[in-house]
């Protein structure tokens, strides 16, 4: 792996991750910063997945005793400093020229666990090696399978610790900011560790047919590819895009050692609910029987706060962390993650919360029944009156 070169410096007015989002979208071209911060259509779900984590209020407690506290956890064989992961993302190199192998050092520097991409601009063993061999996989299932089961022996041998197999996204959603900033394929390159797969077959359709349904999706991923890779690893595996409870309780039944609860940061099907807002009945279903990790929308250390008293384990974080690798290379994502681990840390404190165990429902603040009858007419969630 060659060393990380170049002048990285963070400016001196970072405060929270919404000062990098601020300095990145100055720093990038605008055909970067669509790919990178845009989602699909409307950009609705985008845009919910933050609100909802605002319209969630915290109920401090006080005199609590927090000593020999800490934020420690096992995920999956992995004794983790904190329950904060990187999310996959693709094409970094639009953020910066090193790419995933910056994220990777930056993320080793907080002592964080990375997701690579499979559509990473990296080769998995750079990742790999500046990773210093803790990280996780993700995969999209391919319509050439069998280059999708090399992929994940490949990921194996570079030693990735786990898979995580991207299930909601057979199609990609219309993205309208990106078609306005002309985003093309060219201009987002190669992604490298895709070399060699084989196209799946152009569909066929007659005058006035469906493109898409006559053909393409014929190809998509089904329940039994999963099963298929299942069946070739013995490393944990994760399916990342469970938005239902049915669905989660599918994949466990196939083997699932993991879920994700994600709308693939609001990329692909615009109209969906935040994932906040999902997640507590995919925890009732789940109850406990496999890790339940969440993304989408965490920009403060309240939000990985509620994430966890709403039944998740850990989150993975996106966004954020490319936005400080445009701006400040590794240095820039290891602050950023050191940021938020240390707002999530006196969250923890002013919730009377000593350790990850103690972050429960009851750190949210619920009004009693009389207090809901009292409230003003036009106070009440919901009415727009």
């Amino acid at each position: 792996m060659k060393p990380i070169s170049g002048a990285f410096q963070i400016p001196p007015d970072i405060a929270c991750l919404a000062d990098y989002e601020r300095h990145a979208q100055a720093r990038l071209s605008a055909p970067a910063w669509a790919y990178l911060s845009g989602g699909a259509a409307d950009e609705l779900t985008l845009a919910r997945n933050r609100a909802a984590f605002d319209a969630i209020p915290l109920q401090g407690r006080v005199f609590a005793d927090l000593r020999g506290g800490g934020t420690r956890l096992d995920l999956l064989g992995e004794s983790l400093e904190h329950p904060i992961l990187l999310a996959p993302v693709a094409h970094q190199r639009l953020a910066c020229p090193q790419a995933e192998v910056a994220t990777a050092v930056g993320a080793t520097g907080a002592r964080a666990l990375m997701v690579a991409s499979t559509e990473s601009d990296s080769r998995i063993e750079e990742i790999a090696a500046a990773a210093r061999g803790r990280f996780w996989f993700q995969i999209y299932i391919q319509h050439d399978r069998a280059f999708t089961l090399a992929l994940l022996a490949r990921a194996e041998r570079a030693g990735a610790r786990a898979i995580v197999v991207t299930a909601d996204a057979p199609v990609s959603g219309f993205r309208n900011r990106e078609q306005r900033a002309g985003v093309t394929p060219a201009g987002l390159g190669e992604a490298v560790n895709l070399r060699g797969a084989r196209p799946g077959p152009l569909p066929q359709a007659g005058l006035g047919e469906s493109l898409l349904f006559n053909g393409f999706l014929d190809q998509a991923a089904r329940w039994e590819d999963f099963a298929r890779l299942r069946a070739a690893t013995k490393l944990p595996l994760l399916v990342k895009g469970i938005t239902a409870p049915e669905d989660a309780e599918r994949a466990i039944r196939e083997g699932a050692d993991g879920l994700v609860v994600s709308n693939h940061g609001g990329r692909v099907l615009d109209s969906q609910p935040a994932t906040i807002e999902l997640l507590p009945a995919i925890a009732r279903a789940v109850a406990g029987r496999v890790p339940l990790l969440l993304d989408g929308g965490i920009r403060r250390g309240t939000d990985v706060l509620k994430a966890l008293a709403l039944g998740a384990t850990a989150v993975l974080i996106g966004r954020p962390t490319v936005f400080a690798l445009a701006v400040a290379g590794p240095a820039g994502v290891a602050h950023a993650l050191q940021i938020l681990r240390s707002e999530f840390e006196v969250a923890m404190a002013l919730t009377g919360c000593r350790s990850l165990a103690e972050v429960g429902p009851g750190v949210i603040w619920r009004p009693a029944p009389a207090d809901v009858a009292a409230m003003p007419h036009e106070r009440l969630p919901g009415n727009k009156t």
